[in-house]
């Protein structure tokens, strides 16, 4: 690092913090202004700021080190950009006419203020499991791994860049997100996609540059890291679509190679939960001034969030390639242990790039587009948490409290998740298989949540018991998966070997992610309708606009006028898109 690419990242924070000044000064101090910016979000604003908060940590240091590692196989997620579309058409007109705060609101609105309460502590759990746990931990490699020689000695404990790196972020983002709320996080966000992409192409760019373009590339990978359609069963491993794995299936299907059972049926299911249900996400879009301009921000999502494939995969994929091909030997020291190599190393593929093929000036920006991503995706989760405790859970407890009240108390709880990132530091320090760990928790929480949301706006005869009881079995089984397998990730004593062979305990652990988040998903449906068949159908003035077979002929017409071709059209090009890249990844 130059002094002209810390000029540059200067440079970068005085923007981010004058933006956030700006609208700092801009706002007032009511719930609708800190927690949904007044619902006053453009179009532009809403999906560049969705995008900015979904790319962040587990792109950076997971799905680029997924393509270093395993090349396109990971981009089966990120093709999901049809979830966006999901959002726009089917979900998008609930939550206008709604009018929500938050995503356990619409829930009571739905079903009962039970519903609400579950759905809040759930998606609290999840984000401090998932999104925090992550974002600190990518803040750390990306540190450690652009400054590694950083101490900095406090006398009783000395931190390395890791630590430094990761409360750093925690902290500068925590500071305009507690003052600014929503508003400050959705315009800052607005620059950051903008820097991020920015940085993330020149990366590709001077990456294929000294690689010698495209063609060595596809030479030096081979046609298998360029092969989204993995068999179902590899050759020589019969019965693989088996749900418990054997020692050689585990090694398998934990490097990328994801089977088409589970791709198929379970990786929608997460990913219509976290585009179209998710607090996290979903916020921007309730920020919107009217149903237009919200399903408009989630098409322009859609189609900024095809570029990853080519910001993350493909870069962690050069660094690769620059390894293997002795190009670069300092990416070969970093990636490889004993001649093999090593998929821990590679999680730090692109911040490696970063360092080894940039010049200076240029990495400056690419590191500035580091940090958006990870700030937005932070920055991203506090505001989430504080609006889910303070309208939710607090305004439960307080419901005559003052909205001056309402906004101290939501920059209280931001301060809370900043402390608790703090917190979280030791214990994701050692983390390992970055993307895997993020997509295993999703798998096991997610599926409860999608069943209540879209069931319950396709099917008028569910009723809050059902609801109730799919959210607390689904839930619970997620939460034991992760009990279980939790003391074998850690090596905990005791646990060295893991479970006995043939137990009840090591089939679970051994049975693959997605394949038991397909049976919380088939659980949790089936408890949803049985209960609710066997009890009262709900009110029809509670279902009123809330399904689909009860939106009047006004809300229609409404809702239909609020879109024309363009929208269309631009939806139909995410899809062409989409269809285009399967074709092209095909080895």
């Amino acid at each position: 690092m130059a002094w002209l690419d810390w000029a540059v990242i200067g440079l970068y924070f005085a923007l981010v913090f004058g933006i956030a000044w700006w609208v700092i000064r801009q706002g007032k101090d009511t719930p609708s202004d800190y927690f949904l910016a007044g619902r006053n979000l453009g179009w532009f604003v809403v999906g560049a700021s969705i995008f900015a908060s979904n790319i962040g940590s587990e792109h950076l240091v997971g799905l680029a080190g997924s393509g270093c590692t395993d090349g396109v196989a990971m981009a089966h997620y990120e093709l999901h950009a049809w979830c966006l579309l999901v959002l726009a058409w089917v979900m998008v007109p609930f939550y206008a006419r709604s009018l929500v705060y938050t995503m356990p609101e619409f829930l009571e609105r739905r079903y009962s203020p039970a519903a609400r309460w579950v759905l809040s502590i759930i998606s609290l759990v999840a984000y401090v499991l998932t999104k925090i746990a992550v974002g600190i931990f990518a803040g750390g490699v990306v540190f450690a791994t652009l400054l590694p020689e950083l101490r900095w000695d406090l006398g009783f404990v000395v931190l390395n860049s890791f630590w430094v790196g990761s409360v750093a972020v925690i902290l500068l983002t925590g500071l305009y997100t507690v003052l600014g709320g929503l508003r400050a996080v959705a315009y800052t966000d607005a620059l950051q996609t903008v820097i991020l992409v920015l940085g993330s192409l020149l990366v590709t760019v001077f990456g294929l540059m000294r690689l010698g373009g495209w063609a060595e590339l596809r030479a030096v990978c081979g046609s298998e890291m360029f092969n989204l359609w993995k068999p179902l069963v590899p050759e020589g491993m019969q019965g693989t679509w088996a749900p418990v794995m054997e020692e050689d299936r585990i090694a398998w299907y934990f490097n990328g190679n994801y089977p088409w059972i589970g791709m198929l049926f379970c990786a929608p299911i997460i990913g219509l939960w976290y585009w179209c249900t998710d607090q996290y996400i979903v916020q921007r879009v309730l920020g919107a001034p009217n149903e237009q301009q919200a399903r408009r921000g989630a098409i322009f999502a859609s189609m900024l969030k095809l570029l990853p494939v080519f910001l993350f995969i493909i870069p962690g994929m050069i660094c690769f390639a620059l390894a293997k091909s002795g190009r670069i030997e300092a990416l070969q020291e970093a990636l490889y242990t004993h001649g093999q190599l090593d998929g821990d190393k590679a999680q730090a593929a692109f911040p490696l790039m970063v360092r080894h093929v940039l010049p200076i000036g240029v990495r400056g920006i690419v590191v500035a587009g580091l940090l958006s991503a990870l700030m937005s995706s932070l920055s991203g989760v506090f505001n989430a948490s504080s609006t889910l405790f303070t309208m939710d859970l607090y305004k439960k407890f307080q419901p005559a409290a003052s909205e001056k009240e309402l906004v101290w108390m939501g920059r209280v709880a931001t301060t809370v998740m900043v402390l608790i990132g703090l917190a979280w530091i030791p214990v994701i320090q050692g983390a390992q298989g970055l993307y895997h760990y993020l997509q295993g928790v999703q798998g096991y929480l997610a599926p409860p949540i999608f069943v209540v949301f879209f069931f319950g706006v396709f099917m008028k005869r569910l009723n809050h018991r059902g609801c109730l009881a799919a959210l607390i079995v689904g839930f619970a089984l997620g939460v034991f998966r992760l009990v279980v397998d939790t003391p074998v990730s850690l090596r905990l004593a005791g646990f060295d070997q893991g479970y006995a062979e043939g137990s009840l305990l090591w089939i679970i652990n051994n049975t693959y992610f997605q394949y038991y988040s397909l049976f919380i998903f088939l659980v949790s449906g089936a408890v949803m309708i049985i209960v609710s068949y066997l009890s009262e159908a709900p009110a029809a003035e509670k279902l009123r606009g809330f399904t689909y077979a009860t939106v009047s002929d006004t809300d229609r017409l409404a809702s239909r006028s609020s879109w024309d071709w363009r929208d269309v059209a631009a939806s139909a090009f995410v899809l062409i898109v989409i269809l285009a890249a399967y074709i092209y990844f095909n080895g």
